[in-house]
């Protein structure tokens, strides 16, 4: 179990020492019933056998239980080694392409997938599972043409692939009803988040817990209760850079953001690469890293049109002239290899927009990052920040472009009481201002913040319905799943 959540912003930088322990928590008074939407279709994937591909360099087995169908692929162990199936469409267009394997050493077994012949994924990570008998999921995504499709999934070390269980392919057509599909690719006009006509919009949606501990919380059945379920518009997907994330596997955790991006995009939602530092509280000490992480992801994925980079999560003990200059070094790596894709920009304090160091929004509104299409970050939990700060978030948005990429119904660690009043209240001004947010956090996490009771993740569920929420969670999905108001015309 991970430490607890202290490394929020610390009390005495909240201004509310002794104040914080005797509020007046209270329950969000009954709230006429919205119109809740008709759940946007789930997509149904076809499953095809390993056993029943055609092989080369490896041979069927079934000594190792778990598998799906009579058997799975044990690639030989060797570069070059290949399952190929061959997959009809009935029209042509994108898919997700998800393979399920078991890799019982601890060494990533990387494998090349192609479509017809092209690339999809340039050496995709089979990371281990733990146990030969352990399987887990690679998701891509890749056109197809109408009618025969040909799938190969190839080993690219001496080591060979891991064992192939299935691929399932998913080529239902996103619903026309999708946040991406309505919105298209969004830019920044003047201080507001705007569809591809141009028309101001609010998403909606969820953050993941930190990959490297509840990653368990993030897959297909999660995710496809999040979206059509809980109708979420947006994805958020954090990634730690310390605390046993990024900078202990670089190339494990990018491919996890490629999946989990992937899986994002087959579902129709925007999604929100989080770049996740938070101690040491200055961006600039991960500068490198970011570059290296921003570069592949921009050159990966700039092809797509539900994207949005936070580059920097919560700054903290550094002055706004730092964070700027941290921007203004990688927006720049970033735009070279991705024109359109909004830049999310944390601020000073936590992202509080400095509140929480004695500052305010004025502080970015005299010196902004010399930039275009980016938006400055604000987080809040609200047990513990009160009206300085909703006073904060109202002022800057009027002047500002601010996206609202995390915040609570608790205390500023996600602990405690929830404070439902104070967070309507939030989410009343985020509304009248189209101030898009996005809520901590999608896991099962013991502390109340986390939507899913303890043990649902280990459990696979159930993920629909309230059954398997805590408070927190059945409030979120409330206010979630109300109907989208996307402006077209």
């Amino acid at each position: 179990m991970r430490p607890a959540r202290l490394w929020k912003h610390p009390l005495t930088a909240l201004g509310v020492i002794g104040t914080a322990l005797t509020l007046a928590l209270t329950a969000a008074p009954t709230a006429p019933a919205a119109p809740v939407p008709e759940p946007r279709a789930a997509a149904a994937a076809v499953t095809h056998e390993a056993e029943n591909a055609t092989v080369s360099r490896g041979l069927v087995e079934s000594d190792h239980t778990g598998y799906t169908g009579t058997g799975f692929v044990n690639y030989d162990n060797v570069s070059g080694g290949y399952v190929q199936w061959t997959v009809n469409a009935a029209q042509a267009g994108r898919a997700t392409l998800t393979l399920r394997y078991a890799n019982g050493t601890t060494a990533n077994r990387p494998m090349d997938l192609s479509v017809n012949g092209t690339l999809a994924a340039d050496e995709r990570a089979f990371n281990g599972t733990g146990s030969w008998t352990s399987w887990s999921t690679v998701t891509v995504a890749a056109d197809l043409r109408a009618g025969a499709n040909t799938i190969r999934a190839t080993a690219t070390t001496a080591n060979g692939g891991p064992n192939v269980d299935h691929l399932a392919v998913d080529t239902a057509p996103a619903s026309a009803g999708t946040p991406v599909a309505v919105n298209g690719q969004l830019k920044v006009c003047g201080t507001k988040l705007c569809n591809q006509y141009g028309k101001p919009v609010q998403l909606r949606g969820m953050s993941t817990h930190g990959l490297q501990w509840y990653s368990q919380c993030v897959t297909t059945g999660s995710l496809g209760a999040l979206a059509t379920d809980w109708n979420a518009d947006v994805l958020r997907i954090s990634m730690y850079i310390q605390e046993g994330g990024y900078e202990t596997d670089p190339r494990g955790f990018t491919d996890k953001v490629h999946s989990i991006i992937e899986q994002a995009t087959a579902r129709g939602m925007y999604a929100i690469v989080d770049w996740h530092m938070l101690s040491p509280g200055d961006p600039n000490h991960n500068l490198a890293r970011a570059r290296t992480f921003f570069t592949e992801i921009a050159q990966r994925h700039r092809s797509k049109n539900n994207l949005l980079f936070e580059i920097a999560n919560e700054p903290s003990g550094v002055s706004w002239s730092t964070i700027k200059n941290y921007a203004e070094q990688l927006v720049p790596v970033i735009r070279q290899n991705d024109p359109d894709t909004p830049v999310l920009v944390g601020t000073r304090a936590w992202s509080s927009l400095g509140v929480s160091e004695g500052s305010n929004e004025s502080e970015v509104v005299n010196n902004p990052v010399d930039a275009a299409n980016i938006m400055y970050t604000f987080h809040f939990y609200a047990a513990s920040h009160r009206d300085e700060y909703l006073n904060t978030l109202s002022r800057a948005a009027d002047k500002l472009p601010v996206f609202v990429t995390e915040f609570g119904t608790q205390d500023y660690a996600g602990e405690g009481a929830n404070d439902f009043a104070m967070s309507q209240r939030y989410l009343d001004l985020m509304a009248s201002k189209k101030i898009s947010w996005v809520n901590w956090n999608y896991s099962d996490d013991h502390r109340s913040g986390a939507v899913f009771k303890t043990g649902t993740c280990a459990d696979n569920g159930p993920w629909t319905g309230t059954t398997s929420l805590k408070p927190a969670g059945v409030w979120v999905r409330d206010r979630i799943r109300t109907p989208d108001d996307f402006p077209t015309g």
